[in-house]
Formats: C-alpha cells, structure tokens, sequence
C-alpha cells in the first residue's frame, strides 16, 4: 500500500525486492521467543499454569543448582502467593512470592532446580507461549487440528535473543534466501532486540485510545544499527521497518535523544496513535493485526486510518489469513 495515494497492489511476499526502494534498510527484531509457559500442580492437587516474563536477577545459588526471581502470570494459582513450592518438571520448581497490585494474575517467582539457569531447563520443560486466539481455535478443531512445529513456526529465521514471549511476526514471512538476496540486491540489513511482552495481546479497553497504558518491553540497540541508521537516514535511504515493535524501538529511542537513534538499553511503553510523528521509520511491513489492538492503532498511525481500514476491507473480502500466522502488509512512500 502506497502511504501518498493510497493505492493497493496484490502480490506475494517473495517478491517484496521488486517494492523495495532502492537501497532500503531492513531493520529487524531478533528477539527469541523462549518457552516460558510451565505446568505444574499445588498439593491440593489443582493445576498451576505460570508464564515467566522477565528475569529480575539470579540470586546465586549452591554448585550445579540455579536460583532466579522472576516476573510473571500465573493461572489457578488463587488470590494469594507464598504457597508451597510447585514442581513443573525437570527437578525445576516454582515458589509464588508476592501478587502484584494492579495486574490480577501477576507474581514474583523464585525458580530453582538443576543446571546453570531456568532458560537453559526450559527448553526441556517449558512450552512456547501462543497468542490466546491460535490456542482457542485449535481446541476447537480438537483432533482435526493440525500438527504444527511451533518451537520452529513461531520463530523467525533470524531470531537469536532469547526473552520474547510473542514472536515479531512480521519478520516470520523472511527466509534465509530472501534476506541474502535483499543483501545481493543492495539492501542493507540491521538487528535490534526488543523482547516482546504479554501485553501486546492485551487489547484497548478503554473508550478514550489515549487513557490505555502499554506494558513496558525492553529493548537493545547495537552500535551497529545506531551506525547503519544513521548512515541510511544522513544518505536520504529509506528505513524500512519489519514489524510495529521496531517501529516502536527506534522511533522510542528517537524520543529520547533529540531526534537519533542511539546504541544502548532500556524499555518503552510507546503508544503511537493517529496523529503521532514517525522520525526514523518511512516503511513499514506489518501482519494483519486485531481489532482494538495497539498494533492496528500504530498502523493507522503509520498510514492513515482510513487508508488501512480500506486495505483491511479488501483483505478480507480477497480471503487473506490475519494475526500471526498470516499474511502481511508492506506500506511504503511519503505519507
């Protein structure tokens, strides 16, 4: 979709060099999904469901044996913590510490078991966390539901940072082959990291857009894309971004340093609606996203809101596939 007129083209996602702008530069999100969900039972016999969002420190813990607090959401696991340590496999076990206010169903967690760190157990006994909506429609296809590999399919090619419990889905339409020939083509491509949150499920709820509050993620910027963004921005190239949170991370550290796009750490809970000005991103690649979601207001930002309602209108009388495992948009020119 051209962001001037408005025009829509239909084509298929192995021919995106033929859209790109010449010298376009990929900006991309390699954060990892990790498999943060774990099982387990209270000694009443009640199922426990916790998914780990963020580590708060490794307290240090005897020889071969891990000790870690974490962040996360819990379910079934009633309306107070310091319950007795649950064991969800792998010798790993979960001690509920303390509810967070504000947040039903937010804990800290003390997690400790066998082995260097609870990311290296949790490939063993940890399960990728999917976006509610895929998990309701496989229960509801039952048996007839078909088998699908998530721990590869949910993942980019490229991904390589562990800390994400949603994968950038944008970037899932890219293959080995399409990035060496966007490389080939004179493309230049840059990694940043931001670790997807919870959050980004969590819809608008509110009537006024601005009242919502997002739920801060981090993010990292290498000096190499600081150096290779400024390179494309000082040499008038486009900025193309794979997915809103890159749209999110560069555009949040434009904020907060005058206008450029630094090397560093930190978080951001960036909320960009219709109206906001998009400093460092002039192209976009997005996935079809949910209605009242933070995501589609971010495009509608991006584009206009009345230019993408159009485009979703058409894609979905043409039958195209929504959220994370569908299809995308590529948005670019001058809006």
């Amino acid at each position: 979709m051209d962001r001037t007129s408005g025009a829509r083209k239909h084509v298929r996602f192995l021919d995106l060099l033929e859209y790109l702008p010449p010298a376009s530069l990929l900006v991309l999100n390699d954060t990892r999904v990790f498999p943060a969900r774990l099982r387990g039972r209270k000694p009443s016999g009640g199922a426990v469901e916790f998914l780990l969002t963020r580590c708060i420190f490794n307290e240090g813990a005897a020889e071969g044996r891990f000790c870690e607090r974490w962040e996360g959401l819990t379910r079934g696991l009633g309306a107070h913590g310091g319950q007795s340590p649950i064991d969800v496999g792998g010798g790993v076990q979960i001690e509920p510490l303390e509810r967070r206010p504000g947040g039903a169903g937010w804990a800290t967690l003390r997690a400790s078991g066998p082995g260097s760190c609870l990311l290296a157990a949790l490939e063993e006994i940890g399960e990728i966390p999917l976006p509610p909506y895929i998990e309701a429609a496989r229960r509801r296809a039952g048996g007839d539901a078909p088998r699908v590999d998530d721990r590869a399919r949910y993942q980019t090619v490229y991904a390589a940072a562990p800390g994400a419990v949603a994968a950038p889905t944008a970037g899932l339409h890219f293959t080995p082959e399409l990035l060496a020939a966007a490389v080939e083509a004179g493309h230049e491509i840059a990694l940043i990291t931001l670790d997807v949150g919870p959050g980004t499920f969590r819809p608008v709820q509110t009537d006024d857009p601005e009242a919502h509050r997002m739920e801060a993620e981090r993010f990292r910027i290498s000096p190499d894309a600081a150096a290779a963004i400024a390179r494309a921005r000082a040499a008038g190239r486009r900025v193309v971004a794979v997915g809103t949170t890159v749209v999110r991370t560069l555009e949040a550290s434009a904020r907060e340093h005058g206008g450029a796009v630094v090397a560093g750490e930190g978080a951001t809970d960036l909320f960009l609606l219709p109206g906001a000005r998009f400093e460092v991103v002039s192209d976009l690649i997005t996935n079809f996203h949910l209605p009242r979601s933070t995501l589609l207001m971010l495009v509608a930002a991006f584009a206009g809101r009345e230019r993408v309602l159009e485009a979703y209108q058409e894609a979905v009388r043409l039958g195209y596939r929504f959220y994370s495992y569908g299809d995308a948009m590529f948005i670019t020119g001058l809006p």
